[in-house]
Order: C-alpha cells, then structure tokens, then sequence
C-alpha cells in the first residue's frame, strides 16, 4: 500500500494514484451527502473517469453492494475510487471483495478503515465480516483539505472510533511490539488532535493530525485480531442500525473496562498514550464528555429491551478476547453503556 497525506491531495494526488497503478477505467464510489466531494475527485480523473455511483449507505446492505458491483461490471471499470467515510470506503471494499478490481482509497473521516483488509456486509439484520487482502487500497490518499466540511461531532465521533482499533491491538493475541508503538502513537495523536479541531474545524494543521491518527489506528486494526469492543459494536450497527462512529464511541470506555483486569499492560499503555491518565477507561469517557459526543447507548435510540438480544448474538459465537466472554457479563457492559455513567469496573 502507498500512502500519500497532503492538502489538496484529494483533486491533485488521485490521477496520479491511478496512472502509477495502470487504471484507466475508475468507478467512483461515494454516500449521497458526499457526492459534491466525490465529484470533484471524480472531475481530476478526466478521461479515465468510468461513472460516479452515489449509493453507498452505513454498513454496506447487501443489496447496494449488489448494485455497486452490477455498475462496476456494466461501466467496464478496470478500478474503484472509494471517496468519503466508512460508508464509501466499505462500498469499495465489497467491490473490490466482488471483482477483484483494485481499490484507491479516499477517506474524509478518522475512522481508518481505509488501512484495512477488514470488509463487511449486512443481510436480513446481521453484519458478516471478513479478513481477505483483496479489499485492502492500493493507495490511500489522505487530504485534511476533505475533512474540513465533516462536523466537530461527527469528527469526534470518527477520530474515537479509530481510537478504539487501537485500543483492542494493544491486548489482542497476535499483538507485537511494533504495532503496540503503532497504536500508543495512534491514540495520542488523535486524542490530541480532537480538542483543536473542535476548537477550530477550519486547522488543516489540526485536521492532519488526525488523519495521521487515523493511518496508525487503522493499521493496528488491520494487523491484529479484535475482540469484544468491535463484536458489540457490529451487533448494534448491523442489527439495531445504531450509527457506526457514535457507537464506538460510546461503547468503548465499558469494554476497555470490562477487559483491563485481564489486560493490564494494554490499559496502562492506553492511560500513558492519554497523557499519563489515572485509569483509562474513565479517561476515554471524560474525553468524549469534553467534546460533546454521545456517551450513552440510550441517545443513540437503542431501548432496554434490546439490551438481551445484542448480548446473546454478541456471544453466539466464540472470538479471541482477553477476559472470558459469557452472556451474563456483556449484558452488564451493555447495560453500563447504555445508562451512561462514569465506567467502573464492569
């Protein structure tokens, strides 16, 4: 993968992308809120521009991949330009996941799935994911001049999703040394970064900062196994439809302390990359209090009876996490997530 992370790179780095991979025929991929963006990356392409597709929608339906794929096929395209947040970039992914067709990838949020050979698609209420390196960019090209018109809330919400890739890498089984470097730095970048932008949306300083966030968060998540964080938080987006970014968000802090006790070393790691916090989990919850981001399960409309439902299908099937993964026990963290409270020990 190449990496290239520059004002303007959006408009002025993309053809380039595309000619060193030999594409001459580029589908572009994007959500509808995002199409002024994705046009103007789609204008930069000239004539090796083959269609623009406005369809990608939160954790990518079966069925807009199925169309997406269908587009690809029909447009003759040799490549997929995926522009804007997860949305997009997972749009791509399922194209690429479909064909085999390269992907270059255009991210204007901090989730970091750009970084990933993770893919995932919901059908009949429940999202599948995989590993397969077939989805993983060929180029990422990271402009902060793109994330200028993303909303404080949402970039909160975005940069503490990527922040949570980093958190599980660092008590996964198959962690090393290098990518526990990769996800400290990670976190305290963007945990620096987040406080400016929500000061000033306008610091292309600031906004970099977080994009290098999001590259090192995303690429721990690409290069480790994750744990219960993330299952919870496929089940409440693919099952509940609760939106993707906001539920990291708020999920986070409990899992992080659900799991410390079995992962010290991760929490204390966690705790140094957040500026030498007394307990990471609490910390994580006062930094999205600071910066308005949601912090219960309840405003982002799951009800108390949906609670059991998520904690069965979040145990129905065996996943590497540190502390054992029973029903009873997730029920309690999703029950502390969705009341909102300050984490204790869960």
């Amino acid at each position: 993968m190449r990496v290239v992370l520059r004002a303007g790179a959006a408009v002025t780095a993309t053809a380039g992308e595309a000619e060193r991979l030999g594409l001459r025929r580029l589908l572009v991929v994007c959500g509808p809120r995002g199409k002024d963006t994705a046009q103007a990356v789609a204008d930069s392409l000239g004539p090796a521009l083959a269609g623009l597709h406005a369809e990608a929608r939160m954790h990518v339906p079966v069925e807009v991949a199925d169309r997406a794929v269908e587009m690809a096929l029909a447009a003759g395209a040799d490549g997929c330009v995926a522009v804007g947040g997860g949305s997009a970039i997972g749009l791509g992914k399922a194209i690429a996941l479909r064909t085999g067709l390269p992907l270059i990838a255009v991210p204007s949020t901090y989730s970091g799935s750009e970084m990933t050979p993770v893919w995932g698609l919901t059908e009949h209420g429940v999202k599948r994911t995989g590993r397969d390196r077939a989805v993983l960019a060929r180029s990422v090209v990271y402009d902060p001049e793109l994330t200028l018109s993303l909303p404080v809330p949402l970039s909160v919400a975005s940069g503490i999703n990527a922040v949570a890739h980093a958190v599980e890498a660092l008590y996964a089984p198959d962690a090393s040394p290098v990518v526990s470097l990769m996800a400290q730095e990670g976190v305290r970048a963007m945990a620096g970064a987040l406080p400016e932008v929500a000061a000033d949306p306008a610091s292309l300083g600031a906004r970099g900062r977080a994009l290098y966030g999001a590259w090192l968060c995303g690429s721990c998540l690409g290069a480790t196994t994750m744990g219960l964080h993330h299952k919870l938080c496929h089940v409440l987006g693919g099952t509940f439809g609760l939106p993707h970014a906001e539920t990291h968000t708020v999920v986070l802090p409990y899992a992080l302390a659900f799991n410390a006790p079995a992962a010290p070393d991760a929490a204390d790691a966690v705790a140094r990359a957040l500026g030498g916090a007394a307990d990471a989990p609490t910390a994580l919850w006062e930094l999205a209090g600071r910066l308005g981001a949601p912090r219960s399960l309840a405003e982002l409309g799951l009800t108390e009876d949906d609670l059991p439902v998520a904690a069965a299908q979040a145990t129905g099937q065996p996943y590497a996490n540190p502390r054992e993964v029973t029903p009873e026990a997730v029920l309690d963290v999703l029950r502390a997530a969705y009341e909102g409270e300050a984490p204790g020990a869960v």
